[in-house]
């Protein structure tokens, strides 16, 4: 089947799924491109918003496309993920070394494209804890199973297309910097590591949604004993403000009276 009409037929039957069973499967069309990410982004922080970002993005070739088809391929899947970014995580995208360039594009997947989270975090996280780094074709075998009874898009697609996603996917994690080496033989597919994350880059992740640092394989700090305390502590002292502000009201008639 033609690349078009695999295209074309990911869209058709993501259509017609409701909403919430959806995965995002356009994914193919870009990788991960942290630098085409960031050529994006400084321009979204001059323009000011999208629409004018996509203008200008596609009249300059800003992304250097061979074609105008290829170019608002890319444009249009990259600039889907940056949307999702905050103002801050733009800007350390734009203006970040190039680690933090990496992070902030692979954050945008993250927040895009579903089956990238779920991978990190149901086989990558765990073969890390299990203390067995060696990613296998079994594994991701066993995760596309699971994927395709909950996602019956995945299922429809030729194997082709199942194919083009699979190794989109694991260009992605060895682009991001969670899998190393190449795939050898016993079925291996390479080592999951963690990314280098620097404390910025880390920062924004977690103010934006701890749950989102299991895609770079770190857990999410639970929230320490102190600050649970202190917000204890912070709640009580507003109530009895309260309550003493109240009976100092009730009081106050009775005061005037006398």
């Amino acid at each position: 089947m033609p690349a078009s009409a695999q295209s074309c037929l990911v869209e058709s039957l993501a259509n017609a799924l409701p909403a919430a069973s959806r995965y995002c499967l356009s994914f193919t069309a870009a990788g991960l491109r942290p630098e085409l990410a960031a050529v994006i982004a400084g321009i979204h922080l001059q323009a000011g918003d999208w629409k004018r970002t996509k203008a200008a993005v596609l009249e300059r070739n800003a992304l250097q496309a061979r074609s105008a088809s290829t170019g608002k391929r890319l444009e249009s899947e990259l600039r889907q993920r940056l949307q999702l970014l905050s103002q801050a995580q733009l800007e350390l995208l734009a203006r970040g070394s190039s680690e933090e360039r990496l992070a902030m594009a692979w954050l945008g997947v993250l927040k895009r494209i579903a089956i990238t989270l779920e991978l990190t975090r149901e086989v990558l996280m765990d073969k890390l804890s299990s203390l067995d780094p060696v990613l296998r074709r079994s594994d991701m075998a066993s995760f596309y199973d699971g994927c395709e009874r909950q996602h019956p898009e995945l299922a429809a697609l030729s194997p082709s297309s199942q194919q083009k996603i699979r190794s989109a996917l694991l260009k992605m994690l060895r682009d991001a910097g969670l899998l190393a080496g190449k795939a050898g033989k016993g079925g291996s597919l390479g080592t999951v590591q963690r990314p280098s994350l620097s404390p910025q880059a880390q920062q924004l992740v977690l103010e934006d949604d701890p749950a989102l640092l299991r895609g770079f394989l770190l857990t999410p700090p639970r929230m320490p004993a102190t600050t649970a305390a202190s917000s204890k502590a912070a709640s009580s002292k507003a109530a009895n403000s309260k309550a003493a502000c109240t009976k100092a009201v009730k009081a106050a008639p009775a005061r005037r009276s006398a």
